[in-house]
């Protein structure tokens, strides 16, 4: 977000780049003060997101961050530098030339609020219990119980209430009103409200009990306490509050999962020696060794070597890449077979693998948090209660009832005004609908996903591991005429089983499956590029591309040539089998469509939302595998050959139509995507750093859970708007009787107590969610 200020000079051409740690924001409209804050400073730009409680600012060159901490303590907030890491696994220095730190911030020395908050709602639970029981069961009032009350209450209406009547301070300070404004004004009101009634009226006289007649007369309040109601709420707010802030503690893994996939050490070659480094020791120019199965620890090239790359992570490419001198590498990437030498040519925050993470911190920050439901509701709620408070009091004083009514009336609007049932509106649904969810293998992170899900019309699906398996199958067999289809699989597999590529294993493990043991096999050789050949039986099998086989003398028959064909054109992988001076079969590889795609699919669509295939793959095997599942191919449904930025810069692009994108992913490669689109859903059989950057993980690889999902997270946000609506009706419905000073503990009570239990049991209606069949 730029500024909204009018500036006459354009911006310095040399910025830095900094990451704010913020503290002490309780609502989206907190985040949106201090980036208007920090916006007005001269030639700033910030962008201050509430999820991950983090602020990107770029400032000239020249101006102290110090000035950037001390805007944001005016605002009402603390914050912070944090820590660059001074390593990352697989990224080196991680200071770009524009002077941005590390993606990922050291929070290790951060406090942990999650825990903080963890004991603020423990001790106030048990404290609270109580003081709930003893005014809600007259068998439980003993003489004196009141006091009692007051001594176990007190502690959690002004310690554990504090988050909520500091965030009250600093919105009045503003101007605004939030949720936590109207917790802070009705916990207070009746807190002290009780308070004058046990000192100063005749609540704490021994013997006292709560009157449970629905009488309508007027009443001085004298005898009337509310601090089960008090307690109550700021027990059951906080209780909130806890499963959102465990849900947010998770933004930053997203990041660090990244930077976990780099290699942590590295052979490097030295004055003709081989020495193994770590790797944030190593230089441009270096030039290092990669065997079969280890990472590739940064971008560079090769100098010597030939193998197939795994490069799924980047590329999202199911089939390996075959490399060989002069040819480019990525680190993180996985050599799978020959020994590469290469010669870094990127290190740090220059590498692939460091962009991609910050492509995923760009979309977070970038990614502005729905403001609570709640918020909203308060912010216009709070102003009315306040004038209707006045009024009253006004109203009762201009007509003679004397002060001490005028008082107890509006003091008793205020009361009634904080329902009982708002603390649990959320939370409860929340804590229902994802239960149901985790049952069905469907994690939702946080209340603040759900409005997503609403407005969602498009939805953006990856191929590989997503729609399809991830991995590479026989899916058939084409024999020469003549020739006996399973001594062509024995004697493939058997060359095939001494390789290790990828498409190599797959040939033989589909081979082993049909025909049992495999042959024995002498002399194997590797022609790089083009094949492998072995002895079996006596005879020369060679395997491999067509040209390999006519460098042997083995053309292809018109038969073979034209299923050799037909699988190219599907995008499928294809290799010639042949022996004896003849072509014998053409044996294809490809990754296998889920069974369950096309009918996720078709149940996107029953959602309203339209489906589009987005992929690193070629535009034949994206077009092939759209045409299997249902999704009709064109330009703007079927999105291939495209690199990690490609994708959000699809995403982006989409969004920019009007769209609202969800978008599904398993890879490293999707991450960024994930954190940009409006709702990120993760295959959990997928990668760390996928599901960490998604709103919403599907822990089965199923694609169909994708549709429950949605469908559970619309129903899960239809219920806490109605849990909402109830929480506030019931007392509406009372404040006329507040207002006219009829209000005493049973109505009050009543209240409160009919919405929390309208609340509990509209909530757990989500448990009766079944998945589509």
């Amino acid at each position: 977000m730029t500024s909204t200020d009018n500036r006459d000079t354009a911006p310095p051409a040399e910025t830095t780049l900094v990451e704010l740690q913020i503290e002490g924001m309780t609502c989206a409209s907190c985040a949106n003060r201090i980036e208007r804050k920090l916006n007005k400073l001269d030639d700033v730009t910030a962008e201050v997101n509430y999820a991950t409680e983090k602020a990107r600012v770029r400032i000239p060159e020249g101006l102290q961050p110090q000035l950037l901490l001390d805007t944001v303590e005016q605002a009402g907030y603390h914050a912070q530098l944090p820590r660059p890491r001074a390593s990352a696994p697989g990224l080196g220095d991680a200071t770009t030339a524009a002077g941005a730190t590390n993606p990922v911030p050291d929070d290790s020395a951060a406090p942990d609020r999650v825990d903080e908050l963890r004991r603020r709602v423990i001790i106030s639970a048990v404290l609270s219990i109580p003081v709930i029981a003893m005014a809600m069961v007259p068998a439980l009032q003993f003489t004196n119980w009141q006091w009692l009350s007051l001594t176990l209450a007190a502690p959690v209406i002004v310690w554990g209430a504090w988050p909520f009547h500091r965030a009250a301070a600093i919105n009045l300070r503003h101007g605004a009103f939030t949720m936590d404004t109207l917790v802070s004004l009705g916990t207070s009101a009746a807190f002290l409200w009780s308070l004058y009634a046990l000192f100063f009226g005749h609540a704490g006289m021994p013997g006292m009990t709560h009157g449970f007649e629905f009488s309508l007369s007027p009443s001085d309040g004298a005898g009337d306490i509310y601090l089960e109601a008090a307690a109550g709420v700021t027990t059951f707010i906080l209780l909130g509050r806890y499963f959102e802030a465990r849900s947010k503690r998770t933004a930053g893994a997203a990041l660090r999962s990244l930077l976990e996939l780099g290699a942590k050490d590295v052979a490097v070659r030295r004055d003709g020696t081989e020495t193994r480094i770590p790797v944030e020791e190593l230089q441009t120019g270096d030039e290092f060794v990669v065997r079969p199965g280890e990472k590739i620890a940064t971008d560079g090239a090769v100098v010597d070597g030939a193998s197939a790359v795994d490069t799924a992570m980047v590329t999202g490419e199911s089939v390996p890449t075959e490399v060989s001198t002069g040819d480019s590498v990525v680190g993180g990437t996985v050599n799978t077979s020959g020994r590469l030498i290469v010669r870094a040519t990127r290190i740090g925050s220059d590498t692939q693998l460091a962009q991609m993470a910050q492509m995923v911190t760009d979309a977070q920050s970038g990614k502005a948090a729905a403001q609570r439901l709640a918020d909203r509701i308060s912010g216009v709620f709070v102003p009315v209660v306040l004038v209707l408070a006045v009024a009253t009091f006004a109203f009762w004083l201009v007509t003679g009832a004397g002060a001490a009514m005028a008082f107890t009336a509006a003091v008793a609007v205020l009361i009634i005004a904080c329902p009982c049932a708002l603390g649990l509106a959320t939370p409860m649904a929340l804590m229902v609908g994802t239960g149901r969810g985790a049952q069905l293998g469907i994690l939702i992170k946080g209340p603040e996903v759900l409005e997503s899900t609403r407005r969602v019309d498009t939805i953006v699906l990856d191929k590989t591991g997503t729609v399809t398996t991830g991995t590479h199958a026989l899916v058939s067999v084409t024999a020469a005429d003549g020739q006996d289809e399973t001594q062509l699989l024995r004697r493939a597999g058997a060359v095939e089983d001494a390789s290790e590529h990828p498409i190599a294993r797959a040939i033989a493990a589909g081979a082993r499956e049909k025909t049992g043991d495999l042959s024995a096999v002498a002399g194997f050789r590797n022609a790089e590029g083009l094949g492998v050949s072995g002895e079996v039986d006596d005879d020369e099998v060679v395997v491999g591309r067509p040209a390999l086989l006519t460098e042997r003398d083995m053309p292809l028959p018109a038969e073979l040539e034209q299923a050799f064909r037909d699988a190219s054109e599907r995008g499928q992988t294809a290799v010639v089998v042949g022996w004896a001076g003849r072509a014998r079969g053409v044996l294809v590889v490809a990754d296998q469509i889920k069974e369950s795609s096309a009918e996720a699919i078709r149940r996107f669509r029953d959602l309203g939302l339209t489906p589009i295939l987005l992929t690193g793959d070629n535009a034949r095997v994206a077009a092939s595998v759209a045409q299997q599942v249902g999704i009709d191919p064109g330009p703007d449904t079927v999105i291939s050959e495209v690199m990690p930025a490609d994708k959000v810069e699809a995403v982006r692009r989409l969004q920019s139509e009007g769209r609202v994108v969800a978008m599904v992913g398993d890879g490293v490669n999707d991450a960024a995507a994930l954190a940009t689109a409006d709702l990120g859903l993760a295959i959990g059989t997928g990668t760390d750093a996928a599901i960490e950057a998604s709103d919403l993980t599907l822990v089965r690889g199923d694609l169909r859970s994708a549709a429950d999902a949605i469908r559970l997270s619309r129903s899960t946000l239809g219920t806490i708007k109605g849990n909402l609506f109830w929480a506030f009706a019931y007392n509406v419905a009372a404040l006329p009787l507040a207002a006219a000073g009829l209000l005493n503990p049973m109505i009050a009570g009543a209240a409160m107590a009919f919405s929390s239990v309208f609340v509990v049991a509209n909530s757990l209606r989500l448990r009766r969610f079944r998945a589509a069949a």
